[in-house]
């Protein structure tokens, strides 16, 4: 076999980075190290990976298609190397990703929690909307995810992770706020709501929750995350469907007030997420379990 992981290592580094000299401090290499390995790979496989571009290189059709590949191929390798770490061994690293929510206020306190009883581990998060997630899950960017939206992806294997409350919140000063009694639902249908984007696990929940009641969710504004959100409700823009998690602060210092409507509890499910195809090392089985564990003793606390 002439094709050598370690090419296949510089390839990647020169499409993420879009230069040979870039590349070559990804992989701590030489510049001339790096280009000359780019090459042998081109030549071994007959074709130009890249179009130059004045001084960046840009991948064309054949290095577009040789892209997942590559990526799979280092990914395979990686995990033959890592699967044998325990998590106390120096070294051992885990890759988690986790939409907006669950990444913001939950993430870092369980990441925390596990890292006392493991602190040679090094985690690495990403956190993004559920929708990118769950692509980083299917292209092994992350070892595996926590989301709070319906996972679409079939090469994906999904777990129920844990049940979140939703509440409906304003400003204490805001006109619906100020009636002091339950809101109809056509009060709530026709009231200025605060949306996360397009592709938010929080924003098809909240969707699915209040569709069915009130038919119509006018968007008086969209926001990338769920504290600005909270904040803009706080303000009075609008009202907002929030995890009760997220805006526990804010209801406790009075900055925001929990409407009283005509509407079920409002729950939803957050799932836990890996890619079918990837191996479960001890490493990644221990921290799966631990928010298992974890995730049973939260909703313990809610009750």
């Amino acid at each position: 076999m002439k094709i050598t992981l370690r090419q296949l290592q510089i390839f990647l580094a020169v499409a993420q980075s879009g230069s040979t000299t870039a590349a070559a401090d990804l992989v701590a290499l030489s510049q001339s190290a790096a280009s000359a390995a780019l090459n042998e790979l081109e030549n071994t496989l007959a074709v130009q990976l890249f179009d130059r571009v004045g001084k960046r290189l840009m991948l064309n059709d054949n290095g577009r298609l040789l892209l997942p590949q590559a990526q799979h191929l280092l990914d395979a390798a990686n995990t033959i190397e890592q699967q044998f770490l325990t998590p106390d061994q120096v070294g051992a690293e885990l890759h988690i990703g986790a939409s907006t929510t669950i990444g913001s206020y939950m993430l870092p306190q369980m990441v925390a929690a596990y890292r006392r009883d493991h602190p040679q581990l090094r985690v690495r998060a990403l956190v993004a909307n559920t929708a990118d997630i769950v692509d980083a899950v299917s292209n092994f960017e992350v070892d595996a995810a926590l989301i709070e939206g319906p996972c679409h992806a079939n090469d994906v294997d999904v777990e129920p992770w844990m049940t979140d409350e939703l509440i409906v919140v304003a400003s204490p000063h805001h006109a619906l706020a100020a009636q002091g009694k339950e809101l109809s639902l056509r009060s709530l249908s026709e009231a200025d709501w605060l949306l996360r984007e397009e592709g938010s696990g929080t924003r098809e929940a909240v969707e699915h929750a209040l569709l069915p009641y009130l038919h119509h969710l006018p968007s008086a504004c969209e926001f990338g995350n769920s504290e600005a959100i909270k904040r803009a409700t706080a303000e009075g823009m609008g009202i907002s469907c929030l995890s009760r998690a997220v805006v526990a602060d804010l209801l406790e210092s009075g900055r925001l007030i929990e409407l009283a409507t005509p509407l079920p509890p409002l729950r939803r499910h957050f799932y836990m997420v890996r890619n079918r195809h990837r191996v479960l090392s001890v490493r990644l089985a221990s921290l799966l379990d631990f928010c298992r564990d974890w995730a049973i003793r939260h909703e313990q606390r809610q009750e």
